[in-house]
């Protein structure tokens, strides 16, 4: 079954008010309609837990949907009565990971973005002072202001509005392939600028 198959295959039909737990034993009994409830009484939460854990560049619709695809297709493995929503999410950690991995690996850094650069930033984060994520809070704000008005509208398209790049491609008459390349010249041209303004406020300073 294709990642989006759960959500356009399966007919519409009421199961609201059974408990997820026997939503699933219908679909064990061959009732496969009933698992749509289960799609939707969790997809939104699943969606907010990987936007928060996911790095820029992961398609969080996409790893929820390959996640309810897995625990379908693995729902023999569920024990009933258990905790049906850890299950889920531990599923979707895993997914989470192996697309991380896999992006990791990926040699083409100019069409995608490297989530191990995203790693490094972070771990830099954890070990800076708050006074210095202001600074560069600041420094981005003021990096933004350089960008073309073309370029702003690709940053707020994608970060603000958090328009899908598809929408984006639409949009500009560009191919997702080239949307994703211009993303990655902005952020590395934001990095840049950051980190010139950082060292000349610090060079300033000494």
């Amino acid at each position: 079954m294709s990642p989006r198959a759960i959500y356009s295959v399966m007919p519409e039909k009421e199961y609201s008010q059974i408990s997820t737990d026997d939503c699933l034993r219908l679909v064990l009994q061959g009732e496969r309609d009933a698992f749509e409830v289960v799609v939707r009484r969790y997809e939104r939460s699943l969606r907010s837990w990987l936007a928060v854990h996911a790095p820029p560049g992961i398609d969080v619709d996409e790893i929820a949907q390959q996640a309810f695809v897995a625990v379908f297709s693995r729902l023999d493995e569920y024990e009933l009565d258990s905790n049906f929503a850890a299950w889920l999410f531990t599923v979707a950690r895993y997914q989470l990971k192996t697309e991380t991995t896999r992006l990791r690996r990926v040699a083409d850094y100019h069409t995608r973005y490297a989530p191990q650069l995203l790693q490094r930033e972070l771990e830099r984060i954890d070990h800076e002072p708050p006074e210095l994520w202001l600074d560069r809070a600041e420094s981005l704000k003021l990096c933004l202001e350089t960008l073309s008005d073309r370029l702003r509208q690709f940053v707020d398209w994608r970060y603000r509005e958090e328009i899908p790049l598809e929408e984006m491609a639409n949009r500009s008459g560009r191919s997702v392939a080239a949307i994703k390349k211009q993303l990655w010249k902005i952020r590395q041209k934001l990095q840049y600028c950051i980190e010139k303004r950082i060292a000349a406020t610090q060079g300033g300073v000494s």
